[in-house]
């Protein structure tokens, strides 16, 4: 008995030395950046929750130390330009193409990749109204199918036509919407409805969609909302994008004058950094060159902030703890331990 407990003794002091150094080992680890890394806190929900899991793993995982600075796109993009951001996790290129590329190609801030690809656009119809047996719209494909199913949309102050919910007056894809509405001659059949704002457009969508009703929309991803009713509506089929096209869209300020159009861009949202980071943070880089999402999982995190009324930081905390396969591929083993055991 009593070379038993000299035994478990043993075994115990040996476990707890070999905890002690191992945690020892984690404490000593330093980071790569000897100053807080700074953030873009660009002032959308999906870009504050990836900006969150990046620095829940740059702290806990590389002992590194980050912070904040608040914004909006433009000012923030000249900001990492003049070197006083360091990273930013949510680059919408086709928005900011005109600041950003010239950026870029002079070496004064670092794509490091995608962050997600499929950040999507288009005009939606509930799958009720199109699939089904008793589906008042089974031929209800493309926006140039729409003609023919204009009185199951019916626009309650004006019944001859149906509505077209667009997005909020003011708004680029409202101004793209407006321009697509001439294009493929749907002004006839059909009102352009202006939402008065973001949630007055998401509300009559939701209404629809819970009492079943006929409704068509625009919208965009990822969002809360696509998070949360994305596999109960379709996107109508528009003609492939095409670039030309588009930038023809885009510059013709006058609605009634566009003949053409096209799809919406699928967006590349990808991560920046300014040089400093490449260049003295080897390991950082290879991480954020390895962060990887997708559009749909974006939304469901949002959606999820949205039921939980969360805040950005739990939100990363529940992708965290609840997507590891995912980001322990983004970090060495031992970066991950340390994550795991942060948890």
């Amino acid at each position: 008995m009593r070379n038993f407990f000299k035994v478990s003794t043993f075994a115990t002091l040996c476990a707890t030395t070999s905890f002690i150094n191992s945690f020892s080992a984690q404490a000593d680890e330093v980071c790569e950046i000897d100053r807080p890394i700074i953030f873009a806190g660009l002032d959308w929900d999906s870009n504050a929750i990836h900006t969150e899991i990046a620095r829940f793993i740059l702290e806990k995982g590389y002992n590194c130390k980050t912070d904040i600075i608040p914004g909006t796109t433009i000012p923030l993009l000249n900001g990492q330009i003049r070197g006083d951001i360091d990273i930013t996790m949510e680059i919408w290129r086709e928005n900011v193409r005109e600041v950003y590329d010239p950026a870029v190609e002079a070496g004064k801030v670092i794509d490091l990749g995608v962050n997600y690809a499929d950040a999507i656009q288009g005009w939606f119809v509930p799958n009720y109204l199109i699939t089904g047996d008793d589906a008042p719209a089974p031929d209800l494909k493309s926006v140039f199918d729409l003609p023919k199913y204009k009185d199951l949309f019916t626009d309650p102050e004006e019944p001859g036509k149906g509505r077209f919910y667009n997005g909020v007056a003011g708004w680029s894809a409202e101004e793209v919407s407006t321009k697509k509405l001439h294009a493929y001659k749907l002004n006839d059949d059909f009102i352009n409805f202006r939402a008065g704002s973001g949630s007055a457009l998401v509300g009559a969508a939701e209404a629809a969609l819970l009492r079943k009703r006929p409704i068509l929309f625009y919208y965009w991803g990822p969002t809360w909302f696509l998070g949360k009713v994305g596999d109960q509506v379709t996107m109508l089929e528009e003609p492939e994008f095409d670039q030309k096209i588009w930038d023809t869209l885009q510059k013709e300020t006058r609605p009634e004058a566009v003949t053409e159009a096209t799809a919406f861009p699928v967006i590349e949202v990808t991560i920046s950094a300014k040089p400093e980071i490449v260049k003295d943070a080897p390991k950082i880089t290879e991480f954020l060159k390895a962060y990887e999402t997708t559009g749909q999982q974006v939304s469901e995190l949002l959606a999820w902030m949205q039921d939980n009324d969360g805040t950005a930081e739990e939100a990363a905390l529940h992708f965290l703890k609840n997507e590891k396969t995912q980001w322990h591929s983004w970090v060495s083993e031992d970066i991950a331990s340390r994550i795991d055991a942060a948890l």
